[in-house]
């Protein structure tokens, strides 16, 4: 059997870089974490779970995306690397098929395993993904609701995690959740201080264009703030998880006073805060562990 033709290896290879490989971990992590220590077992629908979360859904989330964006990401500096694919015309189409034939044989197993429960919140996810970028809908483009969205990304893996396993639903389990969704909206809202020239000049609305840079920061550390001090009121060893707040708000903090003019400076801070999000998901796996054996 011949080796593809290498124009076919470099569109699968931006197909792929569209996912955000950098980021899969940002919703497969929340999954399984409330999957397994609702269990406490691995199995089929754990793996399988994860590997959902991991990929097809990052490949639906951010290459959606991507394709409907194309026109304003062209004049967007921050595309065509780890931050984003900048995907030629010709491969949109490839691109969306894709994120549905990978999306697609996951969702059948994820509703044949679950229930009612789980079934609404499979569906509120995969929705959120579609509705975001999808013209007709374009979330993204809705001041307020657009940081709400993306916080759903991350928030409803864990949730179905949750729905599938039965767990409980602890005061603990939605106080972190409320925290978890807290951090989403603040990442959302910080990312998108960095974009307000390019979305402005290519007509796209999101919470920063609308309310301002320094606004906009402001906003995601308060949100951040009070993420942290949300787990204060959980139980043992769930009050940890306030420690993971502190980073963002310290990498946050020295744009306290940014300017519209200055917001895409915020791209430092921005490429650090992914980087911290490993640094933080270490911390995190630390006090599940702790918790699991506790």
């Amino acid at each position: 059997m011949s080796a593809p033709a290498p124009s076919v290896r470099t569109d699968l290879a931006q197909i792929l870089l569209s996912s955000r490989p950098i980021s899969w971990i940002n919703t497969a992590f929340p999954f399984a974490a409330a999957y397994v220590l609702s269990t406490r077992e691995i199995d089929l629908t754990l793996v399988l779970g994860t590997l959902y979360f991991l990929i097809p859904y990052n490949l639906a989330m951010y290459g959606i995306n991507d394709v409907f964006d194309y026109a304003s990401d062209l004049a967007n500096p921050r595309k065509g690397g780890i931050e984003g694919a900048l995907l030629s015309p010709r491969i949109h189409r490839a691109t969306l098929w894709a994120a549905a034939v990978t999306n697609i044989p996951f969702l059948v197993y994820l509703v044949a395993v679950g229930d009612p429960v789980s079934w609404v919140w499979l569906a509120i996810s995969v929705f959120a993904v579609i509705a975001y970028s999808a013209p007709g809908l374009r979330f993204k483009e809705r001041p307020f609701l657009d940081s709400t969205t993306s916080s759903l990304h991350f928030v409803t893996p864990a949730i179905v995690g949750l729905a599938l396993a039965n767990g409980p639903v602890t005061v603990t389990a939605v106080i972190v959740l409320v925290a978890f969704f807290l951090w989403g909206m603040a990442a959302h809202a910080f990312g998108a201080v960095q974009d307000i020239g390019p979305d402005r000049e290519g007509g796209i609305g999101s919470i920063a264009t609308v309310i301002g840079a320094r606004a906009t920061v402001r906003l995601a550390i308060v949100l951040w703030i009070l993420a942290g001090a949300a787990m204060l009121f959980t139980s043992w060893p769930a009050p940890l998880g306030a420690l993971l707040a502190l980073p963002y708000i310290v990498n946050a903090a020295p744009w306290w006073n940014v300017t519209d003019d200055t917001s895409g400076r915020t791209n430092r801070a921005w490429r650090r805060f992914i980087a911290l999000n490993y640094f933080a998901g270490f911390l995190a796996t630390m006090i599940l562990i702790l918790a699991w054996v506790s």
